[in-house]
């Protein structure tokens, strides 16, 4: 069920949809365009058009928009606009694999400094995340400007309602591995250098959430847990087919977000989406690729719904994301305006509902206990999902002329051998965007399983899950899962990936002191459920975690405890 505005902002959102239906019906005649910056109007949500006497500048600005920033320029940036008299605290979340302090901008007003500060402001805590591809530049440029003329503006804005939390560079060493953009990024419309998608030991980061294996990853873990944002924004860019949009989103897809994924996909995002259109002419549309191939597709969609992924990892960990992804055939600067332009409007969407974002947090974090401590009231989580499609719709379609094998044709964020045409139109075709389970299983009371299982227990202890030990021996109504086969996968990011099938069996096993307790009945319990069952697709044993405990016939290491534990128990580590 999607949380509910509550009734100010149903009012506010109510009157809002009703100036967005007039503007719609009065639109006519406009030529259908990604041409983002053709499109803008004048108005406080537009790229400054007079950047080049702003400052501090970023090096984008500096070239004209034909060279990126390296991690020296966003420090030295950040560095300029505090001595400018920006009211912002500048942290590190944490050091690469190279050794590159990762930024992370505090900006607000009163300005905070810490975690502490910022939650009795009572205020939405928004992350903004550029960089995590190296070679997906302009989400770090954009930000960059956007902290620029919040922080300056004297006149009221979105930092009187929020805490803004930025970190405009968070794959600092795969940005600053320069490269042809032709070899790094394929069909993206410069700029001419640009860095690697992967990070400093070679590992893409946006798959890299739930094994927890690069030190930025391990550094965002720890930042979500201190300063648990309402809403993180993950800025991208796409790298596949030619559409109508200047950009395109997503919120988490995960079926197991059940209470953000429908707050943000059916109020949130559409809301944003009518609001860019309104303003700035600008058309913006769920992330997605035309299926099976662009001169004749038959459907548009998604991508895939595990919790690996940045945006559907925090759905399940029960708060609010949205990925962000500008046309990559567009050139640079026109999506970094773009990306502006999105974030400016939904950091005033969040600024003008700001109770919503807060009371979804605390929502999800109570709903979640309730069915941990209480299992028969809990819905059942899925583990395994398929994608799905719940409705058609017109699609824009950006038409390219292409001449196969004609290598002398090399245009700019076009694949070799074919040409734009500023040609536009519309496909009326199934979006597949929507995922529905395919194996699920409600939370028990808790799981179990021996302390002996140090990787499993850094794990968890990495995303923050609560965990005990018992303090002497019990034994409990419990489920155990029989492994039936062993599937064994492709080999991705370093890993050769796992699939288990089995059968659970209700027993009730001697528990012996010592034994780690993982109660469902807490905020992260969802996320527990999907890293510890065995039925996961995206879990420890999938990610090779638990190799040494597996083997056909045996039991796997984990156990489901169906009843309440009443032996005494042990925090394993001090609460924080």
């Amino acid at each position: 069920m999607p949380i509910a505005f509550r009734a100010r902002s149903r009012v506010t959102l109510a009157a809002k949809a009703l100036l967005l239906a007039a503007a719609a019906a009065c639109a006519s005649g406009r030529q259908t365009t990604s041409k983002t910056e053709a499109n803008l109007v004048t108005g406080r949500g537009v790229y400054p058009r007079d950047f080049a006497v702003r400052k501090p500048q970023t090096r984008a600005e500096r070239s004209g928009f034909t060279e990126t920033s390296l991690h020296a320029d966003v420090m030295m940036f950040l560095d300029s606009l505090q001595k400018t008299g920006a009211k912002i605290n500048i942290t590190t979340m944490g050091t690469t694999s190279m050794g590159k302090p990762i930024p992370l901008v505090i900006a607000s007003r009163p300005l905070v400094k810490t975690a502490t500060e910022a939650k009795r402001l009572n205020r939405p805590i928004v992350y903004i995340q550029g960089n995590i591809h190296g070679g997906e530049v302009e989400g770090k440029e954009a930000v960059l400007a956007l902290l620029r003329e919040l922080t300056m503006d004297k006149k009221p804005n979105v930092l009187d309602s929020i805490v803004l939390l930025v970190a405009p560079i968070y794959n600092a060493d795969g940005n600053d591995k320069l490269g042809p953009q032709a070899r790094n990024r394929g069909e993206q419309n410069g700029p001419a250098m640009v860095g690697e998608r992967a990070n400093g030991q070679g590992l893409d980061l946006n798959r890299d959430y739930i094994k927890a294996e690069a030190p930025e990853t391990r550094a965002s873990l720890a930042m979500f847990q201190a300063w648990d944002p309402d809403l993180l924004v993950d800025l991208h860019t796409t790298d596949g087919s030619y559409h109508g949009y200047a950009l395109t989103y997503s919120p988490p897809l995960n079926p197991a977000a059940k209470v953000t994924g429908p707050f943000l996909r059916d109020t949130v995002l559409p809301a944003v989406k009518d609001l860019v259109k309104r303003r700035y002419n600008m058309d913006i549309f769920d992330y997605g690729n035309f299926e099976p191939n662009q001169a004749d597709p038959k459907s548009w969609n998604t991508y895939e719904d595990y919790p690996r992924y940045g945006t559907n990892y925090y759905g399940v960990r029960g708060r609010a994301a949205i990925l962000s992804e500008a046309y990559s055939h567009d050139p640079f600067r026109t999506r970094v305006a773009a990306t502006y332009t999105f974030l400016w409007e939904v950091l005033n969407v969040v600024a003008s509902n700001p109770e919503d974002f807060v009371d979804g947090s605390h929502e999800s974090d109570r709903r979640v206990t309730a069915w941990g401590t209480t299992p028969a009231t809990s819905p059942t989580v899925a583990l395994r999902s398929v994608i799905a499609s719940k409705r058609s719709q017109d699609v824009i379609i950006e038409d390219i002329a292409c001449t196969p094998g004609d290598t002398n044709i090399l245009e700019p964020g076009t694949r070799r051998g074919c040409r734009r045409q500023g040609k536009f139109r519309t496909v009326h075709i199934p979006v597949y965007d929507r995922f529905n389970a395919t194996r699920e299983r409600r939370l028990p009371y808790a799981w179990t399983f021996d302390a002996s299982q140090v990787g499993l227990v850094a794990l968890l202890e990495q995303h923050g899950v609560f965990l005990e030990k018992l303090d002497e021996g019990t034994s409990l109504r419990s489920e155990r899962f029989t492994i039936d086969s062993l599937v064994k996968g492709q080999a991705f990011q370093k890993h050769t990936l796992m699939r288990l099938e089995g059968r659970w069996l209700e027993t009730t096993p001697p528990l012996p002191g010592g034994t780690i307790v993982v109660r469902a009945g807490q905020p992260l319990g969802v996320l527990a459920q999907y890293i510890l069952d065995p039925e996961s697709d995206d879990g420890a044993a999938n990610w090779n975690v638990l190799d040494a405990s597996l083997t056909q016939g045996g039991i796997y290491p984990v156990t489901r405890v169906l009843e309440p534990i009443r032996a005494s128990l042990t925090p394993l580590r001090p609460i924080r």
